[in-house]
């Protein structure tokens, strides 16, 4: 089978190609026609959290996409983070399609319900994510002593987003969109819908589900 080549960008800076792929990887799984490749920002070993680091990534992010739209053969390129930072700059410079994991997963938030509520690591939604849910998004919640993604890959991480998952439902929430891509690597979408009773879609997930759309059209 000749595989479809789609890039990805992690915006945390890992040293390790396991730990850079592992997104990668989870969607390779998922849709077997892909092939991933993966890159990763420097000088961000934190990744995204705040405007603060958001801004300093923005022109990182745009001039490794540019990068690897030239040099990497791929079809489709993926920002793996629930921002979408840089996409815009990205839409406005390359000429593959530039799929946010953020955007991604409030639009098929959107397939399920027009009761969905967010997770994420900052406080609020994403600015790209609420304006797409504008009044279907009913309630938010980051879990209690989380403020990055190396935080949320921690035991008490985990069962602090479990907490506010229920916290969610309790709300009325019908779909759970989760706003940080950490949620992929942490890997518990499917454990969270098997106790929440309703879908909790993970961004990167629902990105490489756009991405396959596209280059199966």
């Amino acid at each position: 089978m000749n595989k479809r080549r789609i890039g990805l960008i992690r915006v945390v800076s890992y040293r390790g190609e396991s730990r850079a792929s592992l997104h990668g990887r989870l969607l390779e799984r998922l849709y077997p026609e892909l092939e991933v490749v993966t890159r990763c920002i420097p000088d961000q070993p934190k990744g995204i959290y705040d405007a603060e680091t958001e801004a300093l990534a923005v022109p990182k992010i745009i001039s490794l996409g540019e990068r690897m739209c030239r040099e990497d053969r791929i079809e489709a390129l993926i920002v793996s983070c629930a921002a979408d930072p840089g996409v815009e700059g990205l839409r406005e410079r390359v000429r593959l399609p530039v799929i946010g994991a953020g955007s991604s997963v409030a639009c098929l938030a959107l397939a399920f319900s027009d009761r969905v509520a967010t997770m994420g690591i900052t406080e609020g939604t994403p600015a790209r994510m609420k304006a797409l849910l504008g009044p279907c998004l009913v309630a938010e919640a980051r879990p209690t002593g989380v403020t990055n993604t190396f935080e949320l890959n921690t035991g008490a991480g985990k069962a602090s987003a479990f907490a506010a998952l229920r916290g969610l439902v309790a709300k009325g929430a019908r779909v759970v969109a989760l706003a940080c891509t950490g949620f992929a690597t942490l890997g518990v979408a499917d454990e969270m819908t098997k106790q929440a009773g309703i879908p909790v879609l993970d961004p990167v997930v629902a990105a490489g589900l756009f991405a396959y759309a596209y280059i199966e059209r």
